[in-house]
C-alpha cells in the first residue's frame, strides 16, 4: 500500500482549519524534549507496535519524525495494522522549523 505524503504547509492549513487530526511523533524522548508540535502524540517508533491502541482510527493520523524516514516506517506499520487514515509528514520537524516556524529550535 502506498503511504500518502503530506507537506508541512498542508498540515498547517489543516491544523489552522481545526480539523481533527492526530499528529503522531515517533522520535525518541530526547528529540521530542527539544522540539515538538503542540498537541502531538508522542510514541517512539520502537514502542509503536505495542501502543497502537492509543491512537484513534476514527481520525486522520499524521506520522512525523525528524526528516520523514522513521515516520514513513511508522505509517507503514499502522497501515499493516489496518489503520488506513494515515499519512507521512514530508520532511518532518526539520521541514516544519524551516518552512513554518523558524522560531522553534532545530537539531
Amino acid at each position: 500500500m502506498a503511504i500518502k505524503e503530506l507537506s508541512v504547509q498542508e498540515l498547517k492549513r489543516r491544523l489552522d482549519a481545526g480539523e481533527r487530526l492526530q499528529v503522531l511523533d515517533v522520535r525518541e524522548p530526547w528529540e521530542y524534549a527539544i522540539v515538538h508540535l503542540p498537541g502531538s502524540i508522542h510514541i517512539p517508533l520502537g514502542q509503536l507496535a505495542e501502543r497502537v491502541q492509543e491512537l484513534s482510527p476514527d481520525s486522520d493520523i499524521i506520522a512525523m519524525c525528524k526528516s520523514g524516514g522513521r515516520s514513513r516506517r511508522a505509517a507503514e506499520l499502522l497501515a499493516a495494522a489496518g489503520i488506513n487514515r494515515v499519512a507521512n509528514l514530508t520532511g518532518g520537524i526539520n521541514a516544519w522549523t524551516s518552512e513554518i516556524d523558524p522560531s522553534l529550535p532545530s537539531y
